[in-house]
This record gives structure tokens, sequence and C-alpha cells, in this order.
């Protein structure tokens, strides 16, 4: 009983000693993070190892640490060596030994916990650390039996790297120790505490930072990785508030309160987390996002933060949509939309535009989208018949957002079909009062016509003066019958729907050839009219077949002379000049009257503009035969302009040139003007082509040409020619040359 009342004072003492040691330790150690571990108690296994270093044949183990559920935690808890029945004696520092590591990255500060012991015949049990550099250091021993549990503890200012509780023949190696009585030593309740003081390292990755505008929920992936106690918490930042927190399955137990891990390393040391972060209480823009995770001793360590593009807001509708050529109604079946795209801010670009396009007949094109940043247009629309259609148009941006309710509402409208026409039923030996011409068009409507006539044994075509009227029982052409001599004159009737679609016939309803005959009076006195094209600022020489060209921007005269067969000139008498624009110029045709001076002749001036195709005729009368001076033609050349810039370069480098089409009476093609830069061939005197351009919509053109292959000095004239094509009324034409010095290579 002595022995063990001394040995237990030596415990006390030892406590007392430790105690002060672990103050001092906690002292030095109070920037260090510490964790606790519970090990063989509180319903909590024990994460130890255990060894016999006598060969395997003089100790045993014997462990028991949870209860059953709701049971006392701590009734019969243990974990103690013992000395085997059967052999007799063990030789000295032999022992059997409990033994908890710290894990890499950590070490152990202090141990507390219950022991106990029957121990004989210089068996002891002895407690004791692994100091860094090895060995066993012992804080705390007892050599005698004491079956209750008592409370030790022991700090270590040097953290240690593991602990443990040794039944030890404590003898010499040449002697041994009687297991005749058996001994063990017993351990319980033990509260580890063990220093990390690294950090763990943190990154982040997931759909959120995948690069580009993000909207909606996103998805966060944060990972983490840890050399200690292992990670226990992983969360993500955005704007500096935590938008995500996972915790990491560890082994731990809640005692008295508190979180105490439940093996030595109780958390993984590489973990990833998956959250979800909801942007859409966010405002548009660039935001913070970052990741920390931290460890079970409570260390932290955060990823740098990145930024990330946010936009859940759909832009505005677009501004100001157009069709080109309006909204009226068009004969080709392709359409250009334009518009103003709205100001984003801090939100997204705009990323394309989607459209819808529904019709007659349940048409449905479906949504489309036309993908380009910033777009604001779509070019070769079509509709896949004729009528009217209705464009919804909305932008999509790169967050992908949208608004089909914001969409922009177009009309579309497309009529490909001629007009239908034809003149009324009659009889062609009786002359109407007025002549008509029914016209129908289901879908634009007609909108312009004209009545002509000519002879059935001439091809010259008359014009007459022509009216559209509408009421109730249709729409028709109607003009008055003209004078009409002896013959049988053929009727024609062109008309054109609002989308400019035209139509000719020169039948009646019924199928028959719309025709009148006149039977023919007294023969009336031939007359003769002569007439011809002079250019400007001349007097006498007149254009060689009736066909006379002119620089554009200049005037011309039409003169002749009317007589009898004779010879005579007659004054006096009423003659009608028609022009007919060529083709793609404003405007119809013109009509002019002028009387014949004293000799019979006249003059008219024809005031600039593109080219048009002349007709001169005298109507007779008062005994005199018609007359006319038909196919006179007055071509234009196309004016145009040249600029070279520089005058004077080198070999390889570039020459800017640009220009304008004039367009006067006529509308640029829609495509723009063809346009030919040449220069003149020396050798030859030719104009060779260099390029080939074509002018914007107001007539301007740009080229550039570079001179690779000039080995000397150069000069070089250059002009631009307005070429031939259709739809254009004037002729081709050029500039007037400039001329350029290229040099050799500098």
């Amino acid at each position: 009983m002595s022995g063990t009342r001394g040995g237990v004072g030596r415990i006390v003492a030892m406590a007392i000693a430790l105690a002060v040691a672990l103050l001092l330790a906690l002292a030095a150690e109070a920037r260090a993070a510490k964790y606790a571990v519970a090990q063989c108690g509180w319903h909590v296994g024990a994460d130890a190892g255990w060894a016999d270093t006598s060969g395997g044949d003089k100790f045993r183990s014997d462990a028991w640490c949870v209860p059953p559920p709701g049971a006392d935690p701590f009734d019969g808890v243990h974990l103690k060596s013992l000395t085997r029945q059967g052999p007799t004696t063990v030789s000295g520092t032999r022992f059997a030994r409990w033994r908890w590591t710290a894990p890499a990255g950590t070490a152990i500060t202090q141990v507390r916990g219950s022991w106990w012991h029957a121990l004989h015949d210089g068996l002891e049990q002895r407690l004791g650390a692994q100091p860094p550099g090895g060995g066993f250091d012992v804080f705390a021993a007892a050599a005698t039996t004491d079956t209750t549990p008592r409370e030790f503890v022991a700090g270590f200012p040097t953290p240690v790297a593991a602990f443990e509780d040794r039944l030890l023949c404590a003898r010499g190696a040449s002697k041994w120790c009687s297991l005749q009585h058996g001994s063990w030593a017993g351990l319980r309740a033990l509260t580890i505490t063990l220093v990390d003081p690294s950090a763990p390292a943190a990154a982040i990755g997931g759909e959120l930072l995948a690069g580009g505008w993000r909207r909606g929920t996103q998805s966060v992936a944060v990972h983490g990785a840890d050399v200690g106690s292992g990670l226990r918490f992983g969360e993500a930042i955005l704007d500096g508030a935590r938008v995500g927190l996972t915790e990491f399955g560890c082994a731990k137990a809640e005692i008295g309160g508190q979180w105490r891990a439940t093996a030595m390393r109780p958390c993984p040391l590489e973990a990833d987390a998956a959250q979800s972060v909801a942007t859409t209480g966010l405002s548009d823009g660039p935001h913070a996002v970052g990741a920390c995770v931290a460890d079970f001793a409570g260390n932290a360590g955060c990823a740098p933060t990145r930024t990330v593009l946010v936009d859940n807001t759909p832009p505005a509708h677009p501004r100001a949509p157009r069709q080109s050529g309006g909204e009226g109604w068009h004969r080709e079946n392709e359409f250009d939309l334009s518009w103003s795209n709205p100001d984003q801010g801090p939100a997204s670009p705009i990323a394309g535009a989607v459209w819808r396009l529904t019709g007659p007949g349940g048409f449905d094109s479906g949504v489309r989208f036309a993908d380009g940043r910033d777009r604001t247009s779509l070019a070769g629309l079509s509709l896949p018949a004729a009528g009217t259609y209705s464009l919804r148009l909305w932008l999509r941006d790169e967050a992908g957002n949208e608004d089909p309710a914001g969409a922009a509402e177009l009309s579309l409208r497309l009529d490909d079909a001629a007009p239908q026409v034809a003149f009324a039923p009659g009889s062609d030996d009786v002359a109407p009062a007025r002549i008509e011409a029914g016209v129908a068009d289901a879908l634009s409507g007609p909108a312009a016509g004209q009545l002509l006539y000519r002879r059935a044994d001439s091809s010259e075509w008359i014009e007459l003066p022509t009216k559209l009227l509408a009421d109730s029982t249709g729409t028709r052409l109607v003009a008055p019958t003209p004078p009409l001599g002896p013959g049988t004159y053929l009727f024609r009737a062109d008309a054109s729907d609002a989308a400019g679609n035209g139509a000719s016939t020169t039948l009646r309803a019924d199928g028959t050839r719309m025709a009148i005959r006149v039977p023919p009076p007294p023969p009336p006195a031939k007359t003769r009219l002569s007439a011809c094209l002079r250019a400007p600022g001349t007097h006498t020489s007149c254009a060689r077949h009736g066909v006379l060209t002119i620089p554009f921007g200049a005037a011309a005269t039409l003169s002749g002379r009317l007589t009898n067969a004779a010879g005579a000139g007659l004054a006096g008498r009423e003659l009608r000049v028609v022009s007919h624009p060529s083709p793609g110029a404003l405007g119809g045709a013109g009509r002019r009257s002028l009387r014949s001076g004293r000799h019979g002749g006249f003059a008219l001036r024809l005031p600039p503009g593109p080219s048009r195709r002349l007709t001169v005729g005298f109507p007779g009368g008062e005994g005199l035969a018609r007359a006319s001076r038909a196919g006179l033609q007055l071509r234009v050349r196309s004016g145009i302009s040249l600029r070279a810039v520089p005058r004077r370069l080198a070999t390889g480098e570039v020459l800017r040139l640009r220009g304008r089409v004039a367009s006067r009476g006529a509308p640029l093609p829609r495509r723009g003007k063809l346009v030919a830069i040449q220069y003149r061939e020396a050798a030859t005197g030719r104009w060779r082509p260099v390029l080939v351009t074509r002018s914007d919509r107001g007539g301007r053109f740009r080229a550039r040409y570079r001179f690779r292959y000039l080995s000397g000095a150069a000069r070089i004239r250059l002009r631009a020619a307005a070429l031939s094509e259709a739809g254009w009324p004037y002729a081709p034409g050029a500039s007037t040359p400039v001329t350029v010095r290229v040099g050799g290579r500098r």
C-alpha cells in the first residue's frame, strides 16, 4: 500500500510540473492552430497502433472503447496491454505499447487522459512522447498496482511526433521479469491536442468562371489541399460575401459542446465542393469571385480573387427598325432590314438578332438567330410566297438574355405577280368614244398604266393621255380615242402594280385583237418630215444614223423641216416630239409641241439628262398627210470624276483612288454603279482595265492599287470609266485622265 501511495505522489507532482510546462507551451504557441482528438471514450474508438517488442508471445492487447448506444460512454471502456498466461518470464527492456502518431504536417502539444494498472515483479506502465529527434521521453511512470483510473495531463513545449503508453519490464536487458502474476496497463478518455501550423491551399473553377458573360444559376467548384489535419470546410465568396459553404466528411464528435476529432487526421487532405450561385440578384457587370478552405485546426487558405461578368437583363427592343425600300410593296423577294441597338451600359454586348416571320396560311418560320456582335442589320431575307407578312425582331446579348415580348414588328410585303390587263370588248369597225382597258391585281393593286396605239403597218407605238380610274366596278385605264386617219390601228395597254410589276396586252377581254379600222378618206397631200440631232455648240452637222452621243450634263438640239411632196416648206404646222427615257431613268415619257417656221423648219433644245429615244411627228390635217421621224437616239455619256493620291509614288506603294458617278435624273443601281479604273497603254494608245469596283448608293467609290512590277520610272495615265449595265440610262463615260508618276523601289 505504501508503494502505491508513493507512486500516486510522484504522479501528482509530475502533473503539477507538466501543468506549468503546458502553460508555458501554450503561451509560446498561441499563434499556432490546434485541434483536439478524443480517444477511447465518449463512444469514440481509438486511432492507435499496438505492438509487442518481445516477439509476440509475451504480451497481448485488449480494447473496448465504444459501448452500445445509450449506455454509459465510459462503462468498462479501456485500452490495455496485458502479459500473456503461459510464459513465465519476459526479458528486461521488452515492452508492449499503444502508440498515437501525429500525422505529417502536425505535432502533439498535449495529452490528457486516465490511466490505471496492475503491476508485478519489475513491470511498469510508462507514459511518454517521441521528440522530434527520436527516442522516448517519459513524463509519467508507475511500478505498483493502482486499479483506480486517475487523470493525467502532459504538455510539450516542443511539440512531439508521437505519444505512447508502454507496459515494460523495467530491468536490464540481461535480466527478466516474472509473469507468474499477470500484469496490465490501461488507458481511456484520452484528449490529444495537436498543432497544425500550415494553412491549406484553395483553388476555384466551375461554370461561373468558364469565361464570357454568365447568367442565372451557375456552378462553382471549390478545391482544397492540406498537409496537416485535413480539410473541414470549403466556401465560395462573391463580392466579399459567402455564397456557398460545404462541410467535408471528417471523423469528429461533439463533446461538451465542442467538436473534437476522432482520428489523428480527421479530414481528407484533398477535397472538392460543387456549389451553386444564383446571379439573378446581382447587378449587371463585373463581380469578384473567390474561394477559401479551412482545415480542422481552423487554418484558412484562399484562392486569388477572379473577376466574372454577369448579365441577367435582356436587351431592350431594336431602335428605329426599317427596311430598305420602305414598308410598301416589293416585287423582289429580298428584304434588307436595319436598326439601331440600345445602349447596353455595363451589361454584355449584343450578340445577334432573333427574328420570327409569320404570314398567310398559318406560315411560321419559327425563331431564327443571326449572330454577330453589335449586329444592326439583316440582309437578304426572303418570303415563302407573295403576300403580307409580319416580322418580329428582338435582340440577344452575349450572356444569352433575350426578351421576345419586347420585339419590334415590321410588315414585309411581296407582290411578284404581274397585274391582269385587257381591253373592253368592242368591234373593230366602230371607234369608241374612249379607249378602256381593265386592270386587276390581287395584292398590291394597280398603280399606273399607259394606253398606246399604232397603225397596223407601223412599228411605232404612240402614247395616249391615259388616266387610271377606280370605282365600284373595278380599276381601268382610260384615254380618249385619238383622231384616227384611214387604216387599221392596233392598241396596247401597259399596266403596273404598286410593287412595280408590269404587264402589257393588245387583246380584248374576249381574246380578240384590240384594233380599229378607219376607211380611207380622199388621199391627202404627201408631207415629208426630216429631223436630226446636233451636238451642243454645232449648227451644221447632224448625227449619223439618227444617233448622237454627247457628254454628261450637255444639251443637244433636235432640228428638222416639214415640207410637201414638192419640197416646199410647210409653215405654222404643229409638230409633236415624244421623248422616251432609257430604262432606269426617273419619270416617264416627255412630250413637247412646236410649230414649224416660215420655211417649215423647226428646232428644239433638249435639256441635260439621261439617254433617251425621240420621235418627231406631224399629225397631218388640212389635206396634208401625216409624217414622222422616229428612231432618234440621244446617248448621254455617264458623268464620272477621279482623284488619285499620291501623284508620285514608288513601286510597291499603294495608290488611293476615289471619285463619284453623277446620277442626274436616274437612281444609282441598288448594288452601286459599276466602275472600271483604266490605264492608257502607250504602245497601242488603248485604255486597258486595271480594276473594277462599285460605287456606294451615293455614287462615291474608292479603290486602292499597288504598282508591284515596275522596275523603272513611268508616267501612267489613269481614268475612271462608268460601264454599261442594265437599268443604267447613260452610255459608258470616262473621267478626265489623271497622271501619276511611279518610280523604282525605295
